[in-house]
């Protein structure tokens, strides 16, 4: 009777540690799937940041009398009176 009882206990012993075991190395993946989730996430907000910046900066051009100029010239093909325009017909 009492060489069961510590056949149990250590049975008993023996499943609880195989099952901590199994719960940390599956706790590790996750924790691991975590830091690359993490990484990706910390990448797309450096990206959109460098966007956001990009377009502050373009907010700031397009109130500009050059900026201006440009896209009448280039979208418009508007020019200044008397002024001569050259058109490249390329080969």
């Amino acid at each position: 009777m009492r060489k069961r009882k510590k056949l149990y206990k250590k049975l008993l012993i023996v499943l609880v540690a195989v099952y901590v075991v199994f719960t940390l190395v599956n706790q590790q993946k996750s924790l691991n799937q975590y830091d690359k989730d993490k990484e990706k996430l910390l990448a797309q907000v450096k990206e959109e940041e460098q966007y956001k910046e990009k377009l502050a900066k373009e907010k700031e051009d397009v109130t500009s009398l050059d900026f201006i100029e440009q896209m009448a010239r280039e979208k418009l093909d508007m020019y200044y009176p008397n002024e001569r325009v050259y058109i490249d017909r390329g080969m």
